[in-house]
């Protein structure tokens, strides 16, 4: 039934894309909102068409298609897009949002990276033999003013590298890795709608540690499950079959972040070291994509 769907979409020139609504889906992250850019529409038709010519090859009845990339990379408005053409055009899809499924609420999760962060680092003094009493006095100093992690501050410091070397490689081993997201759980999900399941439990996460709770969610006539999520590139999600990357620059995601004001410390020597991190895995990860699509709109894979 899938393919002849398919077939039918592929062979039938009469079909056109639907123009852009204010009710469109979007991912299910409690309190999302999704503000449609006129730019990446021809975007999300391109990545539309290939997807559904990758669908057709492959042959299944049921996908897993994951979207990854960093903030600001357009994700979630490709997702919503992507949702909007394949349910108009007969292909039942539901978009779940990744972001349900960290360990940790955002304020945890923040305090958390900065710790591994200091204690690795701490821990690469003692390494290098150049811990003193001294050397805790001014990094002391540092945390208060929250400038450890500043290259600049290694001008006078020359203690401070080993120090930033060693928390950034830390930092290195819990972004976007098993510590931080629940990649067991996304997993479990994503096997279950292949399976057939006609009803799952998904994840609800919001801003406060109270805030988490399931929604038992109707797949029974589901075809395609679009997984977005900065991690869904990772080797440790499991099941997908076509994968999505939107290329971003670390400067693109910092600028998305002040403009979205998303972290009041966006602009911060850590938050760039966290995003230059994660960008090296996407990076990595891109390698393993599907289909690539710049920020331009330009197909750089396949």
């Amino acid at each position: 039934m899938m393919q002849e769907r398919l077939k039918k979409i592929l062979e039938n020139d009469a079909w056109q894309f639907p123009a852009p609504v204010d009710d469109m889906p979007h991912g299910d992250m409690p309190g999302d909102k999704v503000i449609v850019s006129e730019a990446l529409v021809p975007h999300a038709q391109t990545l539309f068409k290939l997807l559904l010519k990758m669908m057709r090859e492959k042959g299944d009845e049921k996908f897993v298609v994951s979207i990854f990339g960093g903030s600001g990379s357009g994700k979630s408005v490709t997702t919503s897009l992507l949702t909007y053409y394949l349910n108009d055009a007969g292909i039942k899809t539901y978009a779940m949002s990744g972001d349900n499924y960290p360990r940790r609420i955002p304020e945890y999760n923040d305090a958390e990276r900065i710790a591994i962060f200091r204690s690795e680092g701490l821990k690469g003094l003692l390494k290098e033999g150049v811990y003193s009493t001294e050397v805790q006095k001014e990094l002391s100093d540092l945390w208060k003013k929250e400038t450890d992690s500043d290259p600049k501050e290694c001008e006078t410091r020359p203690w401070l590298k080993a120090y930033q070397a060693y928390g950034r490689e830390g930092l290195k081993g819990y972004l976007g890795e098993e510590k931080e997201q629940d990649f067991a759980q996304v997993n479990w999900v994503l096997d279950a709608f292949k399976k057939g399941a006609q009803k799952i439990w998904l994840k609800r996460m919001g801003r406060t540690e109270d805030a988490r709770w399931y929604d038992e969610v109707d797949f029974s006539d589901t075809d395609v499950l679009l997984l977005e999520w900065t991690h869904s590139g990772s080797e440790q999600v499991k099941g997908v079959d076509i994968s999505i990357c939107l290329r971003s620059t670390p400067e693109e995601t910092k600028a998305y972040r002040l403009f979205r004001a998303r972290d009041g410390k966006a602009d911060s020597s850590f938050v760039t070291m966290v995003l230059e991190i994660e960008q090296e895995k996407l990076d990595h990860r891109m390698e393993n994509a599907d289909i690539i699509l710049s920020k331009e709109g330009e197909v750089l894979k396949p």
